[in-house]
């Protein structure tokens, strides 16, 4: 009986995963946008990055122009890379391309979005609301989810597949 109760709470605990993990996607056409997050920002800090995953699902390509905010005066799509051992940033003005079949990771050191002219600081915990703008897909809303100052990437599910480790020794077969 006890494996059984096992089982079944198993089984519950996946759909709970399972549900919260596409309650953080928002579709858009053919774009599936995954993983918006932010840093917190110090006090008197007038830019912060934003991040994200946008999978294109469809047969053509897309393209993320530009972006606004609430919280920003303006929302830029901007690049860093590294040009003779020297970072360098710029501003997308043409956007980016978002491939079919392809997925495009915005994140600390790459593509993301510039938040400028913030109107306060981002608190870790809180969620900054966006929209984001495609040539072909239009304007998209979601939330930006505040990490930690230093965070490298968004924080990782409470039990998430990463985090989760299963003892089925005790099941019966």
């Amino acid at each position: 009986m006890k494996s059984v109760l096992q089982f079944v709470a198993t089984v519950a605990l996946f759909s709970l995963i399972n549900a919260s993990v596409h309650a953080q996607e928002v579709r858009a056409g053919d774009l599936v946008i995954t993983q918006a997050w932010s840093r917190a920002t110090p006090a008197g800090a007038k830019v912060a990055g934003g991040y994200l995953t946008i999978e294109n699902k469809g047969k053509s390509p897309d393209r993320l122009v530009g972006g606004s905010g609430d919280s920003a005066g303006k929302v830029e799509i901007h690049e860093m890379a590294m040009n003779n051992g020297v970072m360098t940033m710029r501003s997308l003005d043409k956007g980016l391309a978002i491939e079919p079949g392809k997925t495009v990771k915005l994140a600390p050191g790459g593509y993301h979005l510039m938040l400028m002219d913030l109107k306060k600081p981002l608190k870790q915990g809180d969620k900054t609301p966006v929209t984001l703008e495609f040539e072909k897909a239009g304007k998209v809303s979601l939330s930006l989810d505040v990490q930690g100052v230093g965070a490298q990437a968004p924080a990782a599910q409470p039990g998430g597949h990463m985090d989760m480790k299963h003892d089925h020794s005790g099941m019966k077969k």
